[in-house]
Parts: C-alpha cells; structure tokens; sequence
C-alpha cells in the first residue's frame, strides 16, 4: 500500500511484527454521543446528524493508528443511558420464525438447520464465483480505506469464514439445547459450513496476495462468558473444532495475521486456535480470568511473538475507575505484551457512562506510547 500517514505505517509495521519505536492506537470506540462530539472538537449532536463524518473525526483526533471493525452508525444504538429501544431479537427472548418455521424449540432448530441452512450453503457452493469475490472483497476494502484518509489504516474484519455457532440467529436456549441433543445435526451444519468457508478463504488468501490491504483478518464469534466456554470444550474438540481448522487453512498456512476476539473466559479456546493457525488475540475481560501475562507469552506455530491488540478494561478501569487507574493499566499492558505485535486501545466498546476525565487520560496515555513507545511509563 502507499500513500499511508506514519501513523498508519506504524499499525501496518506492527502487524507485520517488524519492530517499532512507537506502539499503533487502535479506534478508541465510545458509544457516549457527547464523548464522540467532544473528541471530534464539534457543536453538542453534530454526531447524531452527520455519524460517519464526526466518528473518523473523531478518531484522528484520538490517534486512532487502525480500525478493523468500522462501525460509525453503532453508537446511535443507544442513548445516554444505554439501550433505550426496546426491541427484542432471537437472544433478548424474541421467538424467531425462519422461512416459515417458529423456532420454539430445539427440534425446531434442528429442522431448520436441515431444511435450509444446510440446502442453502450447498446451494453456494455450487454457485461460488471465485474471480467475483476477489474484487469484491478488494473493492470494499479499498473503498473504506479511501473514506479513511491517510491517517488511519483500514485492516479486514470477519472476512475469512469458519463455521460458527448460530445462537443470535435462533437464540440461546433453543440453539444450545439442539446442540446437545442433535450434534450429528450440528456437526454436518459445522461441516459444510467449512466446505464453503475454505472455498472463500482460498480467494481470501488471493486477495491478501494483491498486497493492496493488509493481509490481516479478526474473526468474530463470541464462543465464551465469565464461566467458559458456552457449550463443554470436549464437545467443541470433537464436532468443531476439526472443521473450523479446515475451514482457515487457506489463509492460516499462509503466514497472515489472524487473530480472534475474546469476549468472556476463552482461556482454554487459546492454545487450540493458536494450534488452528491463528496467531493473536484482541478484546479480554481480564475479571472473567483472561489471563493477560500468560497470553502474551504463548506463541503461534511459528513460534513467533503473538500479536495482540490490549486494552484498558470497558468494563471495570474505564467506567469505574479514576485516571490514575487508566494510567497504571497502561502501563501494565505496555510491560507485559509481546515485543513486537502490540496495540493499544480499550478492551472493547466503551459504554454511556464512562467519566471523560478517564476517556482524556486514555487518550493522552496512547499518544504518550505511540510517540515513545516503551521507554519509561506514561
């Protein structure tokens, strides 16, 4: 890629794992309206009335070095004090009716996943055009990284396929209920699902070849809460686990960045996805057991320094902390990451509430490693 700020260069270098003095920001994203007004230096509701102009403001103004997951419209979600809609989908209690089938019941799940699902995707796969995917997945990313500017870095999100567990589409109780009674069912979703996944990753893999975006990717499918796992780990070992590594060989065997995002305790998912071929992690929720320290020291199959995007907890430091608080977390983060493959941010979304003085001390401190890196503490 050219024309790329230092900035940008500076996320670029590190997902290579090329050593820098500086360590890349990654989008600071905060679904508080008037926190994205003021970091974007405009009138109080300007973001509500033009979102994608005020959020990239907003972020440059913030250092952002990187965004994967561009979002600009999702803050409007919510409201000063959170959801405030009260709509309900499949995961909130609403009972879903999928080409005409109530999903009220595993049974019904089961059904629907051999009906459709598993028609539909065999469906795809006979009518899968390489050549046409390949520009469209070029021509997305490089239309967002010329609404980007310079500045800021455009990385893929979730455009590398695997098979994922469908709980937001048929919701939790009624999907995980048919994954324990009908795993034969399951697993042949899981299965062909993969078909699919490794036909569309190998053109993945060829328009990471092109080198005109960054052969990076962050898969995303929340698989864990504060316990663990959502379903028994050795069940995922048997009916998934096979399947998902054979759905990203196209693009793990190639040496790309790929790395996963964690919501919940993940701890016993991180050596078997380090074993899948990806080679990194983003998003812990170090109060649920995320040990940081340790995931930083594991390594991909390479052997080389994992890379990580870190950051300050949204869920305890952030919103209930004080800036000194957000100062030392840094600090702790910058120690205890990887050499090379390093980036700072927030842990995941900061919500209505967080204090600003503890956004402006987040920001400072970013900038503060970004221009100086690990020499000394903010």
């Amino acid at each position: 890629m050219t024309n790329l700020s230092e900035r940008a260069e500076l996320a670029w270098q590190t997902i290579r794992k090329i050593p820098t003095k500086g360590i890349p920001t990654w989008a600071t994203h905060t679904m508080e309206h008037s926190h994205i007004d003021r970091l974007a230096e405009s009138k109080p509701g300007e973001y509500v009335n033009t979102p994608e102009q005020i959020y990239l403001k907003a972020q440059n103004n913030a250092g952002c070095c990187i965004i994967d997951q561009y979002i600009p419209r999702n803050p409007l979600t919510m409201g000063s004090k959170g959801y405030e809609s009260g709509s309900h989908s499949a995961t909130t209690g609403l009972i879903p009716v999928l080409d005409g089938i109530s999903i009220d019941s595993p049974e019904a799940v089961a059904e629907h996943l051999e009906k459709f699902n598993i028609p539909n995707t065999k469906k795809m796969i006979e009518t899968f055009n390489e050549e046409a995917t390949i520009k469209a997945i070029i021509d997305h990313e490089q239309s967002v990284q010329k609404e980007f500017g310079s500045n800021i870095l455009k990385a893929p999100y979730n455009i590398v396929k695997f098979p994922k567990l469908y709980y937001s589409r048929y919701g939790y109780e009624n999907y995980f209920m048919a994954y324990a009674l009908f795993p034969e069912v399951l697993e042949k979703h899981f299965a062909i699902d993969s078909d699919y996944a490794a036909m569309h990753n190998r053109a993945v893999s060829k328009a990471f070849d092109t080198g005109l975006f960054p052969a990076y990717d962050r898969l995303d499918n929340d698989m864990a809460d504060s316990r663990g796992t959502l379903v028994d780990i050795k069940s995922l070992d048997k009916i998934w686990l096979p399947h998902f590594t054979r759905a990203i060989a196209p693009v793990a065997n190639r040496g790309y960045t790929l790395i996963w995002h964690c919501d919940g305790n993940l701890m016993q998912m991180l050596p078997r996805l380090l074993e899948a071929g990806l080679n990194g992690f983003q998003g812990f929720q170090y109060e649920y057991g995320m040990d940081y320290v340790n995931i930083c020291k594991m390594k991909p199959k390479d052997g080389s320094d994992i890379y990580i995007k870190a950051g300050v907890s949204v869920t305890t430091t952030l919103p209930h902390g004080k800036p000194d608080d957000v100062k030392r977390e840094l600090k702790w983060l910058v120690e205890n990451g990887p050499k090379t493959g390093l980036t700072l941010g927030c842990s995941s979304s900061m919500a209505p509430g967080v204090p600003w003085e503890n956004v402006k001390m987040l920001i400072d401190g970013l900038k503060w490693y970004r221009e100086n890196g690990r020499c000394g503490a903010v």
